[in-house]
């Protein structure tokens, strides 16, 4: 009788080991195998992080193995398991991979295809046709579209993490550190004792520093001694945790009408505020989305207030960005002062404290929020509903998605302000065309947006390795346009996901491996790249409360002359909020023990030489670039790391 060596590895997370009944049948072109249960006489099958190998007997011919089935049954209780993969050796001596990597829950069965990826026109036998269309129609059940609030993209449809497929929820080691993380961060930075000391405001700017003993580093301790600068505030446009908002200035907004003898004695050229602007050395930061929206009623007996502004800086001689002049209102007026380095000082301190508390709004929610967290989610929900496992975009993504939907879902329930500001937003997403639509796009210009240097570079390096992959099983840009499953997922994504927004830039199609290869290094660096840019340097920039206040509790000043140092300090975060803050902060900019990296792929989706290749040369890139990134930053005061490979965790998932 022929026989099969089959070999099933158990995943090495917590809990993932079973004491259930597993079995398996082969399934081939030809014939089936018997169901076989997988047991060892006085042996502890499954245990976590166990490779457990079984002879399989088998009465005919089976033909071409193509499909594996695995089963679990109860034992005593129900018992989770979680597969890794399976590999058979078949009578010839042959191996077949068949990658699983995913969890059987309760009485639950899964069909296994090898982990050669095929295209949908690739695939002849109808066995393997079916299998696949089952596969997408049960995961069109599971994984349902949801509108959480009008305005949003669209969600998973479940209202807490237990509710979500497990396939997709935290792993027990990643959910303990999410919750542990917070808890962790209001011992260590020993705030307890102002946890609830609501309305009650600091009594000098010195006493931030009670809450900012205990974890320091070498950015947050600069930004505490030199927060008040004028260069500290235009260098965060350029390199701090909201390098997005910053653009060139080639027309002044009607609404902001700033004249030349405003700002005469800010400027270095000996050129007129128009001139300044037409050689290209004027920018401008608009907070305009912010307009009109409520601040969150967290508190019934504390106000909380927010401002649109507009900012207007200025590139001087030693080419650093320089705030000149500051309006906290979209409404030009006597109410809505135009502030002015020259004004008095607590006044312009005052003004610049609004326009960072702006900038922190601006950056949870819309560049943070919106542009990483809920963006991906929409890919990943797309990708479950359209791609099977077998799709070689399914591979590529899978690493990109990981825990996503379980962070996001978290969020939902616990963090995000229901009266979104996302229906104003277009969330532009491919990284060269945002940096040139702001005309922040010169090198020479601004050589020190290191965010634009370092994120153009892992683009690069990132399109690259997709690019390669696509062009493996796409050999032409009819085989993209005759791939019905991906063209489906691109709809979904736009159609259901951004629910056709008008504003909505997402194709619902695409025709090219170019224009394929484009749209996954937009999916991917949004889930990589371009999150760890905007979240790891929470606690740099924002640990100090007064540089970036996530709150305002006194509205913006309507003239000039009366600030002084307690309106500030009333105005700012009382010590409960602030405690609650620096905790949250802390908690954010924290890296998982067992994060995976961008370029690392350690569950081995695909098989093929050729992407193993290709995944070996995008590391050797990013190592390049990392090494890059780390010899600038030799000797630098403010050295930026937020986009070098080695700090960029594969997904969204914090």
């Amino acid at each position: 009788m022929p026989s099969y060596t089959v070999t099933v590895a158990t995943g090495d997370q917590w809990f993932a080991g079973t004491d259930d009944y597993i079995y398996i049948t082969l399934v081939g072109t030809e014939k089936c195998s018997n169901r076989t249960l997988l047991d060892k006489p006085l042996y502890n099958d499954f245990e976590r992080g166990a490779v457990d190998s079984y002879e399989v007997r088998v009465e005919e011919n089976l033909g071409e193995l193509v499909l594996v089935k695995i089963e679990k049954r109860k034992y005593w209780v129900q018992d989770d398991w979680y597969c890794r993969y399976i590999t058979v050796k078949t009578s010839s001596g042959d191996y077949l991979e068949f990658p699983c990597f995913r969890w059987l829950v309760g009485d639950k069965e899964v069909v296994l295809r090898d982990g050669r990826a095929h295209l949908p026109q690739d695939d002849k036998i109808s066995l393997v046709k079916q299998h696949r269309q089952k596969e997408l129609d049960m995961r069109k059940k599971t994984y349902r579209w949801k509108e959480w609030q009008p305005g949003f993209p669209m969600s998973i449809d479940a209202e807490r993490h237990r509710d979500l497929p497990r396939d997709i929820q935290f792993d027990s080691e990643k959910g303990v550190d999410f919750v542990l993380n917070y808890v962790k961060a209001i011992e260590n930075l020993c705030v307890n004792q102002f946890m609830h000391m609501f309305q009650s405001s600091w009594t000098e700017f010195a006493d931030f520093e009670k809450i900012f003993v205990r974890i320091k580093n070498t950015i947050s301790e600069y930004v505490m001694q030199h927060w008040k600068e004028d260069f500290m505030f235009g260098y965060q446009f350029l390199n701090g945790c909201n390098p997005v908002v910053i653009r060139k200035c080639t027309k002044l907004p009607d609404n902001f009408p700033v004249t030349h003898e405003m700002v005469s004695s800010s400027l270095e050229r000996e050129l007129t505020l128009d001139e300044e602007i037409k050689a290209g050395n004027v920018y401008i930061v608009d907070f305009e989305v912010l307009d009109g929206i409520k601040a969150n009623c967290t508190d019934p007996c504390t106000l909380q207030y927010l401002a649109a502004p507009l900012c207007l800086l200025y590139k001087n001689t030693l080419n650093k960005i320089m705030p000149i002049a500051i309006q906290l209102g979209q409404t030009p007026g006597e109410d809505t002062p135009i502030f002015l380095p020259t004004d008095a000082k607590y006044d312009w301190l005052l003004a610049k404290i609004w326009v960072r508390s702006a900038d922190f709004q601006y950056h949870q929610n819309i560049t943070h929020l919106l542009r990483t967290h809920l963006i991906t989610e929409v890919f990943a929900i797309a990708m479950f509903r359209q791609l099977p496992a077998v799709h070689p975009v399914y591979k590529l993504l899978i690493p990109h998605i990981r825990f996503t939907i379980a962070i996001n879902t978290k969020a939902r329930d616990q963090l995000i302000n229901e009266h979104g500001i996302f229906d104003k937003v277009s969330p532009s997403l491919c990284f060269p065309d945002m940096i040139k639509s702001r005309g922040m796009d010169s090198k020479e210009e601004l050589p020190t947006y290191f965010y634009r240097d370092d994120g153009n570079s892992v683009w690069e390096a990132t399109k690259s390795f997709l690019s390669d992959v696509v062009h493996i099983y796409y050999t032409s840009d009819e085989t993209v346009q005759k791939d019905v499953e991906i063209q489906a997922f691109i709809k979904d994504a736009s159609s259901f996901g951004m629910q056709d927004f008008d504003h909505c830039e997402f194709p619902k199609s695409l025709k090219t491996r170019e224009e394929l290869a484009e749209y996954l290094t937009v999916v991917v660096f949004s889930a990589s790249s371009q999150h760890a840019a905007v979240n790891f340097g929470q606690f740099d920039w924002c640990s100090w409360i007064p540089n970036a206040p996530s709150t305002m509790r006194k509205p913006p000043p309507t003239q000039k002359g009366v600030a002084d140092v307690n309106l500030i300090l009333d105005s700012l975060p009382d010590r409960g909020r602030s405690s609650w803050h620096l905790g949250a902060v802390w908690a954010l900019s924290q890296y998982q023990e067992s994060e995976l990296y961008l370029g690392t792929f350690p569950d081995e989706h695909f098989i093929e030489k050729p992407v193993k290749e290709a995944m070996e040369k995008f590391r050797t890139r990013l190592a390049e670039i990392t090494s890059s990134i780390k010899r600038r930053n030799e000797g630098k005061k403010l050295p930026y790391y937020n986009m070098s490979p080695n700090k960029i965790p594969n997904s969204v998932a914090v």
